[in-house]
């Protein structure tokens, strides 16, 4: 009997066997579905190594909302922005599942920690949750350093590396510190001057405000304002004696994105980009005495250009000033290796993956 059947017995085992190879490999796929300050942001992973951050990025998605500037306005969403998001959402989930067939606990679903100050942000959650049955987790603010961290640094260098992301409002990032029976500590790292808010504080200085848009006053007064900022930055440093110790930096945030993008005028294909202060101050050169070189640039290069929509000559001024205050200030630069975590919009799932992973120790 089992002769007779032998070609079906193996065509089923090996039917068999190839399903299960399949759904073994689904495991490493993840996806999230982020609902950002002013973008949805959607990506798909396929993980190899979560402790060296070894993954392929296959498939990236992104539409821009303006959600920050609504709820600033009304301190709600508009019914547009919940439309959308809804629609969105749905449809994104949608392509996810039927393409890439992962665990759906593989399928992450969060908004930024703004949308806390939304008072109809339930609204929203609520619609999502109906028509998807899954529900959107928002971020907690006070652990969104723990969180950068966690995602920009591979978790194979948490212990010796830190991180700083220069976002808008404030630069912000930390790191971990080791401790006795495989505990670690997260020590959290802040400045409070980011990109907008260090341009409007350079702004405030111009005596007269119709020379506020006048660029050679406003470099003026940011080369004078120089000296508030290293103190800012120098004084983080030296609460954190322990960084001297560690022998990587990570650095994330549209400011270094910018220098990358504009500088290095290149795609690059790692996740992680070595960068140095050489550069950064070469490029600091080409933003204040040469500025139409990247003009030029962005004619033909769409990230350039993506760089020059999102950000205007002050703010790149003000983002890189940030920059090379940090580089100045960090003790024995020369003996560091420094890194521009490339792809920011998969940092949040990155920690995901990594507080889900056995192979990774996140208790801290």
């Amino acid at each position: 009997m089992l002769k007779k059947n032998r070609p079906q017995v193996l065509i089923l085992i090996l039917l068999n066997l190839l399903f299960s190879i399949n759904a073994f490999s689904q495991k490493s796929l993840y996806a999230g579905i982020e609902i950002g300050r002013r973008a949805i942001k959607v990506s798909v992973l396929d993980v190899n190594n979560i402790k060296k951050a070894d993954y392929k990025i296959l498939y990236f998605w992104t539409e821009r909302i303006n959600f920050a500037e609504h709820i600033d306005k009304t301190g709600e969403l508009t019914q547009d922005d919940i439309d959308r998001t809804s629609t969105i959402v749905v449809d994104q989930l949608k392509k996810i599942r039927a393409e890439y067939k992962m665990p759906e606990e593989n399928i992450f679903l969060v908004a930024a920690p703004l949308f806390t100050s939304a008072r109809n942000i339930d609204v929203l959650r609520n619609k999502i949750t109906s028509l998807i049955n899954k529900d959107v987790e928002i971020l907690n603010v006070n652990e969104e350093a723990k969180t950068l961290v966690k995602g920009a640094i591979p978790p194979v260098d948490y212990a010796n590396a830190f991180l700083l992301d220069i976002g808008a409002q404030t630069t912000k990032g930390g790191y971990i510190d080791e401790l006795k029976d495989d505990k670690l500590e997260f020590i959290p790292l802040e400045l409070n001057f980011g990109t907008m808010t260090l341009t409007d504080a350079v702004q405030k200085t111009v005596v007269n405000q119709n020379q506020v848009n006048d660029m050679s006053v406003y470099q003026e007064k940011s080369f004078d304002f120089n000296s508030v900022l290293l103190k800012k930055v120098k004084e983080m440093f030296d609460k954190n004696p322990l960084l001297s110790k560690k022998d990587k930096m990570y650095l994330s945030g549209g400011a270094v994105w910018a220098f990358a993008t504009l500088y290095y005028n290149e795609n690059v294909k790692e996740h992680y980009v070595a960068l140095s202060k050489e550069d950064v101050i070469n490029y600091d050169a080409i933003l204040k005495n040469n500025f139409t070189k990247f003009t030029t640039l962005s004619k033909t290069n769409k990230e350039a250009a993506r760089v020059l929509t999102t950000y205007d000559q002050k703010y790149l001024i003000s983002a890189n000033n940030i920059l090379l205050s940090c580089l100045e200030s960090i003790p024995d630069l020369e003996k560091k290796k420094i890194f521009f975590v490339k792809e920011g919009q998969t940092i949040w799932l990155i920690s995901y993956i990594a507080d889900r992973s056995k192979k990774v120790n996140t208790n801290f």
